[in-house]
């Protein structure tokens, strides 16, 4: 079981609600988690106490939570820090087209010469009462979705021909992301979208950027951390401009290139591996150097980004 303390302590920093944290922490004991799968703790907080807070509201109201934004918003690790947050551990579905209903729930299969049923992770997580998280939920076929109808709404089950009926442990909770900006994305329907309370999650701002980098990396210098973030942005807008693609608005890709730098690359180097690489295109490649060079001077290196 996981300590309270540990997650009290984990979501104070991020100033999360008292009387939430508070009602957090009695769903937790109403349902503690006794299984041999792990809780993880998030690897990194979600910096964004409004939006945290209605999310961990939607679902200690036992409401299904659709998060959706752009790439690079958070949604995942929002999340994460929702299922550490009730004590449960999550389920990570990734959807794309070829995803269909015996994958979801379950099919049969052969076990010593015998036909039986192989539960899938959507059968498996919300049995035993986890979260289960739905990436990139618009990427499925419509049809694909629709066995979920009678689980998403106030029947919490449904009929799998040939089996027991599958019903929701009443600690389990469902999460679902989407972003419309992907490629082979597609419009919910509506009975589907009916089915959960939607959360639109803002880009994060300076501040936010600023409070993940720091978090990451607590020996990052101050005005270092403030390049960063501003760089950042600077390539947001870029794309939300569309003079460049999305594939170099990528946080991960900045945090690996930090990563870089700390092992002894220069700026230049560590920039052009984490973000400027995935930029194909020559003419897109050129002009992401060009915005990264006005930012970082390229030979900044490690004395240059942390206090040593």
């Amino acid at each position: 079981m996981v300590a309270a303390e540990d997650i009290d302590s984990f979501f104070a920093k991020q100033e999360l609600r008292p009387e939430l944290l508070t009602a957090a922490g009695a769903f937790r004991e109403q349902y503690p988690w006794q299984g041999q799968r792990q809780v993880n703790k998030p690897r990194f907080p979600y910096f964004g106490r409004d939006i945290l807070a209605k999310a961990v509201a939607a679902l200690l109201a036992g409401a299904n939570l659709l998060l959706v934004g752009p790439k690079a918003v958070g949604k995942n690790i929002l999340a994460d820090n929702l299922a550490w947050l009730l004590g449960r551990p999550a389920w990570n579905v990734s959807f794309h087209i070829d995803v269909d209903a015996a994958y979801l729930i379950g099919m049969d299969t052969f076990r010593e010469g015998a036909v039986c049923f192989r539960p899938g992770p959507v059968y498996e997580c919300v049995t035993a009462g986890g979260i289960c998280i739905l990436d990139e939920i618009n990427m499925a076929r419509n049809e694909a979705l629709a066995v979920l109808h009678s689980l998403l709404d106030h029947r919490r089950q449904l009929e799998v021909p040939g089996y027991d009926r599958l019903c929701l442990h009443p600690a389990a909770r469902i999460i679902g992301t989407m972003n419309y900006g992907y490629e082979g994305t597609r419009e919910l329907n509506e009975a589907l979208l009916s089915r959960f309370v939607v959360l639109n999650l803002p880009v994060p701002g300076a501040q936010e950027l600023r409070e993940l980098l720091t978090y990451e990396f607590a020996d990052l210098r101050t005005e270092a951390a403030d390049t960063l973030a501003a760089l950042f942005l600077d390539l947001r807008t870029k794309y939300e401009a569309r003079e460049i693609s999305g594939r170099a608005v990528d946080l991960r890709g900045l945090l690996d290139a930090v990563r870089l730098v700390r092992q002894g690359l220069t700026a230049e180097e560590a920039l052009s591996m984490g973000l400027t690489g995935k930029c194909f295109d020559v003419q897109e490649r050129a002009l992401v150097k060009d915005l990264l060079a006005l930012r970082v001077p390229p030979d900044w290196g490690r004395k240059d980004l942390f206090v040593e």
